[in-house]
């Protein structure tokens, strides 16, 4: 947390002091800085003084042009030096939450220093939209540039991508052009990307889209999937089942976590209750939907090489190779030995 040197209850009040009492009051219920620390709509201050919302919204515009131009707003210039400067060390642009967080979890003083950027006229601020989150700057030019770089990102990664953090923040740093070195830190680029609602950090602080089953958890099988993908081969369910408790803190039954692995197409089984994933290369199916897979990718093939090469799709034994090829529905043996389909 930030430690800054005024006090920001007294700075509100030495600068709204220079308004008339209902003016005042209207500032301090929409900016939550009275007795009640929640910030009231214009229509619910409208309801209390019986006027239109229209009516409110035009006494805190003139409430708020009044102290800009007031003796108070210039004698208060230290305050809002200060925050520029916070604003800068914190990477020149940052959302609204990081901002506030930085100077105090303390509500009441959450609100009195977000009362303060909004009056101050160097600060800037943009709106959430489906992009990004409630955000300030100073340097329009630079907050552009960090825009366009996450857009870079997102464009980038595909819904099943999941990226480190030291890749993602080189890539970002990559995309990134013409911008002072001071910023080119990894807890500043952290913090920019934080700005994105289209991208965000899983639990093992791996990165992707924000909408990825990968990122948002939603179910025990998203747990799964990064339990199998972090161990990096195949995993019993009743393992999967302990790791996600484990990993995560999340009760997961061993039955439920079966039967959630069978009905996800990323997942393969791949021997007695043994999981994988798909994209490691493994396909779906029983023993003999193995084999003619092979046999229609590498044609004949002898029993030995059908062997080796379902070994790596399955954890079976040898002989259930065998079994499955003395279908003679399915497979025909030549003279020479060797296996094809039975066209």
């Amino acid at each position: 947390m930030t430690i800054i040197t005024f006090k920001p209850k007294q700075a509100t009040k030495h600068l709204t002091s220079v308004l008339p009492e209902r003016a005042r009051s209207v500032l301090e219920s929409r900016f939550g800085l009275g007795r009640n620390k929640d910030r009231l709509t214009l229509e619910a201050i409208g309801a209390i003084y019986g006027i239109t919302r229209e009516r409110v919204r035009q006494i805190e515009n003139h409430a708020l042009n009044a102290i800009l131009k007031s003796d108070a707003y210039s004698k208060e210039s230290h305050v809002f030096d200060e925050l520029e400067e916070l604003i800068d060390s914190l990477g020149g642009i940052v959302s609204e939450e990081d901002l506030l967080s930085a100077v105090s979890s303390n509500p009441e003083t959450r609100n009195h220093i977000h009362f303060i950027l909004v009056l101050g006229d160097s600060f800037k601020k943009e709106k959430e939209d489906f992009e990004f989150k409630h955000r300030w700057f100073v340097d329009r030019i630079l907050a552009e540039k960090v825009h366009d770089s996450i857009r870079k990102i997102y464009k980038d990664l595909s819904d099943s991508d999941l990226v480190s953090e030291q890749d993602i923040v080189s890539s970002f740093l990559g995309h990134l052009q013409d911008v002072s070195e001071k910023y080119k830190k990894d807890e500043i680029v952290r913090r920019w990307l934080s700005l994105s609602k289209q991208i965000a950090k899983n639990p093992l602080g791996e990165w992707g889209l924000s909408s990825s089953p990968n990122v948002c958890l939603k179910g025990m099988k998203d747990y799964a999937y990064l339990v199998i993908r972090q161990h990096g081969s195949p995993l019993h369910f009743s393992e999967v089942a302990k790791k996600i408790k484990k990993m995560f803190g999340k009760e997961a039954h061993i039955a439920t976590c079966h039967n959630e692995l069978i009905k996800d197409s990323r997942f393969v089984l791949v021997g007695r209750g043994l999981y994988a994933l798909k994209e490691w290369g493994y396909s779906a199916g029983v023993v003999k939907d193995v084999i003619v897979d092979i046999l229609e990718k590498h044609g004949s093939l002898t029993k030995d090489e059908i062997i080796e090469l379902v070994l790596k799709e399955r954890y079976v034994k040898p002989n259930t190779v065998v079994v499955n090829l003395q279908d003679n529905n399915t497979f025909k043996k030549d003279k020479k030995g060797r296996y094809s389909l039975n066209q």
